[in-house]
């Protein structure tokens, strides 16, 4: 029997990595997050996923772990503080490789993506059945004008080419 499953917005999260830091960590109750996965025999039949963040939110975002990277050198928050995601489709390869792809738009930019979408498990939590799924994808920060001035950079390290786009999604019944 197939169930749907709707994503819990409090229970879910982002994190935006970059190489040598960890630009942002987003979570659900400020953010919007909305979509479903259909489950049948636990495993994922098919999922659509929607979000958007507010990366300028003063009370969701860690900037400077790591490194000298401000999020707002790179993203430029105060003109474009909406990172937004819709699936566009979702393509079960085997029990442990799914696909989620979809339109990504950071900076009023928006590109096709493919995203690898892990399904964690269901658990019971308080009376509550709860479906976890992880999706993770690189992102090359230049298609989305997410360039940086290495004049403000003092830390020394490289910064690397592609961002690492990491959601926790829960999801109940």
């Amino acid at each position: 029997m197939k169930t749907k499953w709707t994503i819990d917005s409090s229970q879910s999260d982002v994190m935006i990595k970059m190489r040598h830091s960890i630009i942002a960590y987003l979570a659900g109750t400020i953010n919007k997050f909305d979509g479903h996965i259909d489950i049948e025999d636990n495993e994922i039949k098919d999922a659509s996923v929607e979000f958007s963040l507010d990366v300028n939110n003063k009370d969701a975002k860690l900037e400077q772990i790591d490194s000298h990277l401000k999020m707002n050198d790179l993203f430029d928050v105060n003109q474009y503080p909406i990172i937004q995601f819709k699936s566009t489709s979702f393509e079960k390869i085997n029990k442990n490789i799914n696909f989620l792809k979809g339109n990504l738009t950071i900076k009023n930019i928006t590109r096709s993506v493919e995203l690898d979408a892990e399904f964690m498990g269901i658990n019971d939590y308080n009376g509550d059945r709860k479906a976890a799924f992880e999706v993770t994808g690189k992102i090359n920060r230049k298609d989305f004008g997410l360039t940086y001035n290495s004049y403000n950079h003092t830390s020394g390290l490289a910064l690397g080419q592609d961002i690492k786009l990491i959601a926790n999604l829960e999801f109940g019944v």
